[in-house]
This record gives structure tokens, C-alpha cells and sequence, in this order.
């Protein structure tokens, strides 16, 4: 029996997913791109950007400091001529950890940012250290609140300094680029992450007129400059998005294709299903067919190029339904192997232990009420019910909206029976 007065989505199973699916773009890459936006004064438009929770979010922190945020459709025109304030909104903070981005741009430009600690996905301890020691290394001084961080640049421009994160954090590495593009002098980031949405974080930065070289490495080096003017750009297609529709073909033995999908971000994701008995074709897009029974697979997340965490929850339904036992190790975040519970609901055989989850593949799963603590364990459980028998009802629809545009409208797309109540 469903939960009274909680959205949930109601999952028919059985489904085999087939035909074709346009993948939205990235909120990964849009978000750090509209606080971007910061550094110039002036519209920016930014083309394809999706409709999600998100992005909405972001549109609202801007708009508490003074931003135009306006939406057109897939276009949205975000303008900074007119900032009043230099402290972001507190009610954001605590559900989306994107709030954090508009630090870098906010002290880059105004010399000054006030910022409540994040929140977001329950998917553990996720520290802003690195952020914090990057502006203090290009001279700003960070205080720190039980609740909020302050920064202020003392002098007129934060200056180039030489960075080396300990860990390749997207989060860091886009924050701290953002600040440099307005310092005085170099500054190079090294242990930069890797991932295409910094590539997509760069490409816009230099339509704005910044001057950076070795994004998609782990070394990036900015010269910085007196000012950035406004930017057109298009937002590329979201990887994870396509991800979970490649897991959600290998899951229902279906054949799907994902349009506007781009291989190269996909590479480790197409080798994990290749393993396990998929085929994959690249081209404009990526088509996955499934027309066995999975086999199992082992599994390590890691920054990018390894197989990206966010996708681990849509590979565990995969593994739960294979023939033979997977292990999957989880590198990135110390409590993203929570959804193994749920998935266990569903007559799912896994044992967590510490970083890793050992998954002994089941013929089928059964429906259930299941809740997801997060974005992307919601959607693998969407999976899981379209690939079990019977009814599933799935809630945390909070943290679905967050990530996935027309998530249910998409997947009816492709034959899934799924509802939202």
C-alpha cells in the first residue's frame, strides 16, 4: 500500500525497453555554468538548458542576489548587470550542493561572498575544504560559521597561485577556476578533475574571454583577466542521463537508443555493459541491446575517466539480475551503497560491506514499496521495477526532480508502464 500524501511513481513490471530516447542536457554541466554567468556583467543565454529541480534552484540563488533569471523554453538568460547582494540565499543551500559555486564568481567579481554550507544528495560526507584552501592559496580570507562561509578579498583582485587539490573534486577544480579567470596573474590547478562538464565549464568561460588551456586534464592553467563580457553557449547532452537509459535497456533485456548521447563520455559505462553481455553501438548516439540474460561483472568507481559513481546505482539493478556474483566498489562517496537495502525489497541478494557490495545475481526481482535517499538511487529503482514482476511504488520523487527531465514521460516512451501519483 502506497504512502498517503507522498508522490510516488507506480511502476508496472515486465516492461522490455525499446525504441528511441533524446537525452536532455547536462545539469551537471548547466549549473556551474549559470554561476559562471557572475563574472561579466551583462545577459548570458544558455541554449538547452534542462528542466530540472536544479536548475531551478540555481535560477533562485541567482535571483536572491540580484540576477535576471529568465526561461524561454529550452533557452535560459540569466542577467548580471544588477547584483545587490553578495550573500546568497540560505534557503536553497540546504538541498542542492550547487549553491556553493557562486562562491568563486561572487568574491572573483565583488570581492567578497557569503555562502551557507551545502547540502544535497544523502550520499555522505562531501567537505568544501578544497575549495575554501584554493581562494585562501589566491589570497582571499575565508571565515567560517557553524552554518555559513564568508570570503572576502582584502585586496583589489584575488592573484594567481599555484594549486594542487587533493583530490580531483569537479566541485573545486570549477570553483576555483571560476575565481581565477579574474585574478591577477597565472594560476594553475593541479589534480584538476577531468570530466567533460569542465570541459564545457572551460569552452564557456573562453566565450566570456577568459584565457584557459589544459581543461579535460589534470593540470589547468588560467591567465587571468581584468574582466569577462557576456556569452551564448549550448549546454551538451547529460552523460548520466544517458547512462541510465543504457542500464535501463541491459536491465529489461530491451534495445534502446540514445540520441544526441556522446560515446567518448560514455567509454567505461559501454565497457561495463559490453562485459556483461550487451551490445553497443556508437554513432549519433548509443544503441544497447540485450538479448541475454546479464552476466555479472566487477565494478570500481572513480573520478572520471573510471566508471562515474552516479551511475553505480543503475549498474548494482544490472548485477541484481545477472547470472553469477558482481562486486561493486565504491571509491567517491562513503555512503552511496545505501539503495542495496531497498534493492533487497526487491528480493535483490547483496551484502554491503564497508566500500563495497557484493551482489549475487537473482533471475528477477519482485515489486515493492520502495523509497530512494537520493537522485540517482531513485532512478535505479525505477529500473528495478520495470525489470521485476508485479507493482513496484517508488517515492523520493524530491531527488528524481532534481536530475532527470520528463524521467517517467521518456521511459513511456520506450514501453515502460510507469505513473505518477
Amino acid at each position: 500500500m502506497g504512502v498517503v500524501g507522498v508522490d510516488r511513481l507506480i511502476v508496472e513490471g515486465g516492461a522490455r525497453l525499446a525504441g528511441t530516447v533524446a537525452v536532455s542536457g547536462s545539469k551537471n554541466a548547466c549549473l556551474p555554468i549559470m554561476a559562471a554567468c557572475l563574472l561579466a556583467e551583462g545577459k548570458s543565454t544558455l541554449h538547452g538548458a534542462p528542466q530540472v529541480d536544479d536548475v531551478h534552484g540555481m535560477g533562485e540563488v541567482l535571483a536572491g542576489i540580484g540576477v535576471a533569471v529568465e526561461r524561454n523554453g529550452e533557452d535560459l538568460s540569466i542577467n548580471t548587470n544588477h547584483i545587490t547582494t553578495t550573500h546568497a540565499p540560505d534557503e536553497h543551500a540546504p538541498k542542492m550542493r550547487a549553491s556553493i559555486w557562486v562562491l568563486g564568481p561572487l568574491a572573483a567579481r565583488c570581492g567578497r561572498a557569503r555562502v551557507m554550507r551545502p547540502g544535497g544528495c544523502s550520499i555522505g560526507t562531501r567537505p568544501i575544504a578544497m575549495h575554501l584552501t584554493g581562494l585562501q592559496a589566491m589570497g582571499a580570507r575565508v571565515e567560517l560559521s557553524d552554518s555559513h562561509v564568508d570570503v572576502r578579498v582584502p585586496a583589489s583582485r584575488l592573484r594567481g597561485a599555484r594549486i594542487a587539490l587533493g583530490y580531483p573534486s569537479v566541485g573545486a577544480t570549477a570553483n576555483l577556476m571560476m575565481a581565477a579567470c579574474l585574478a591577477d596573474g597565472e594560476t594553475i590547478i593541479d589534480n584538476a578533475a577531468r570530466e567533460p562538464e569542465m570541459r564545457e565549464l572551460a569552452d564557456a568561460l573562453r566565450l566570456m574571454g577568459a584565457r584557459i588551456t589544459g581543461d579535460g586534464t589534470g593540470r589547468i592553467t588560467i591567465q587571468g583577466q581584468t574582466s569577462l563580457r557576456p556569452m551564448s553557449c549550448h549546454i551538451g547532452p547529460d552523460r548520466i542521463e544517458a547512462a541510465t537509459f543504457m542500464a535501463g535497456a541491459a536491465a529489461t533485456g530491451g534495445d534502446v537508443c540514445v540520441r544526441g548521447a556522446r560515446p567518448e563520455h560514455l567509454a567505461a559505462v559501454t565497457a561495463v555493459l559490453r562485459q556483461m553481455g550487451c551490445t553497443v553501438e556508437e554513432g549519433d548516439g548509443v544503441r544497447v541491446v540485450a538479448r541475454e540474460r546479464l552476466r555479472a561483472v566487477d565494478l570500481c568507481t572513480g573520478p572520471y575517466p573510471a566508471f562515474p559513481t552516479d551511475v553505480q546505482p543503475q549498474l548494482m539493478v544490472c548485477a541484481a539480475l545477472a547470472q553469477g556474483t558482481s562486486c561493486l566498489r565504491e571509491t567517491v562517496h562513503d555512503d552511496r551503497l545505501s539503495h542495496a537495502s531497498a534493492l533487497a525489497q526487491m528480493g535483490a541478494r547483496i551484502a554491503v560491506t564497508g566500500d563495497r557490495a557484493v551482489v549475487e545475481g537473482q533471475p528477477r526481482l519482485q515489486g515493492a514499496c520502495v523509497a530512494g535517499g537520493d537522485l540517482r538511487a531513485v532512478a535505479a529503482l525505477v529500473l528495478a521495477g520495470l525489470a521485476g514482476t508485479g507493482t513496484t511504488e517508488v517515492t523520493g520523487l524530491h531527488h528524481l526532480d532534481r536530475g532527470y527531465e520528463r524521467f517517467e514521460e521518456k521511459l513511456c516512451g520506450l514501453g515502460a508502464r510507469v505513473t505518477r501519483v
